[in-house]
């Protein structure tokens, strides 16, 4: 960072306020002393001889004694203005130390530092409150990218080590290694790895804001589209995808609803298992499925997806939003496809929490009474 180019010093604020009061006195002093000079006016110049004896002063002694007094006046007023327009300056100034204090103290690394200006509002507690709640929300962030560029970087170094202990193992035992067998694990850690990468760029793009390019289309087509791409991987699975799809007309990123919808199915096809309990709607015990709907709640549009699995920890799922969180036991064996266990990258949810944030809209993700998860979203526009 390029260190600021030093300023000459000039007078301070309190200075400058001290004159300006001293300044105002001054020439309120001088309004005064002219208002007199014009009443002198109305005094004869010439000699006045009171009834009864005696003479009374003049113009030119009223002017004399005037003048001379005036000046003294003028003097005091100076000196007042000055030591009190300091004092005064001083009193109003002082929050502003506390301010320059936080600032000084943010610019040094120090974010936890904060004005806190007391008393009723005025400008100076204004920005005091606005910059106070500018270092809440600047140490939010850094103490969220922090904590994002440490899980970030174990999440892409967990498949790298792997692929390097398959890779070390290999050549320990020549012999008695598959090569079919470690190229099929090697790409499918890669394709870990690429995946993990994948969405922490889409989570650093949708993190970084800007305006969002809108368009208008129909939720229930698009819905119905990832649907359809997803149901070989379903019907790989064991899993029976229903959905109830009500034509639902919104303006919004339609590349970034795609994204959430498959995500949202996604978690939906990995973290599922049997239904442990015979509902009303026609499951038997031990079914996997996943139920998706689109309607319009009280005017906006919603998407609702649900999948059977195991209970989840309430307390557990509250978390689910943030960046590499997983529940536990949501891991599941990948049927069909090898037997390579499937480990999603935990950022499912924190892309689509980002999503729903950038649609003005709400993420609701609850647990399921009878096992596996709830996810309703509801745009704002």
């Amino acid at each position: 960072v390029t260190a600021p180019v030093p300023r000459p010093r000039g007078l301070s604020v309190r200075a400058k306020l001290a004159l300006s009061y001293a300044g105002f006195l001054i020439v309120a002093g001088v309004a005064l002393f002219a208002v007199g000079f014009l009443l002198l006016r109305f005094v004869p110049d010439g000699s006045i001889i009171i009834p009864g004896g005696g003479l009374a002063p003049n113009r030119g002694d009223l002017l004399e004694v005037f003048i001379r007094y005036a000046w003294w006046a003028m003097g005091l007023l100076l000196a007042f203005g000055l030591i009190g327009g300091w004092i005064l300056a001083g009193l109003v100034l002082r929050p502003l130390g506390r301010i320059t204090a936080a600032a000084a103290a943010a610019r040094d690394g120090r974010l936890d530092h904060r004005a806190a200006l007391p008393g009723p509002g005025n400008e100076l507690t204004d920005l005091a409150d606005t910059l106070d709640a500018m270092l809440d929300r600047v140490e939010q962030t850094l103490a969220e990218e922090r904590r994002f560029a440490a899980n970030a970087s174990h999440e892409l170094r967990t498949p790298h080590a792997i692929m390097r202990t398959m890779v070390e193992v290999a050549q320990a035992d020549p012999e008695g290694r598959d090569v079919d067998v470690l190229l099929q694990r090697i790409g499918t850690t890669n394709d870990r790895a690429i995946a993990t990468t994948e969405s922490l760029l889409a989570l650093a793009r949708i993190g970084r804001g800007g305006t969002l390019e809108t368009e208008s289309f129909d939720l229930a087509e698009l819905v119905a589209a990832v649907v359809n791409e997803a149901s070989a991987d379903a019907s790989a699975r064991g899993i029976r995808i229903d959905s109830w799809l009500t034509p639902t007309p919104v303006t919004a990123n339609r590349q970034l609803l795609g994204q959430l919808i498959t995500n949202l199915l996604g978690n939906a096809l990995v973290h599922n298992g049997p239904d442990t309990s015979a509902s009303g709607s026609g499951d038997s015990a031990g079914s996997r499925w996943v139920r998706v709907s689109v309607t319009t709640n009280a005017g906006m549009p919603e998407l609702l997806i649900a999948n059977s699995g195991a209970v989840l920890d309430p307390a557990v799922v509250a978390t689910l939003t943030e960046p590499f969180v997983r529940g536990a036991g949501r891991t599941r064996a990948a049927a069909a496809s090898g037997g390579a266990e499937h480990t999603g990258s935990g950022l499912g949810l924190a892309i689509v929490a980002s999503i729903v944030r950038a649609h003005s809209g709400r993420l609701e993700v609850v647990a399921r009474p009878d096992g596996g998860l709830q996810v309703r979203v509801v745009l704002g526009r």
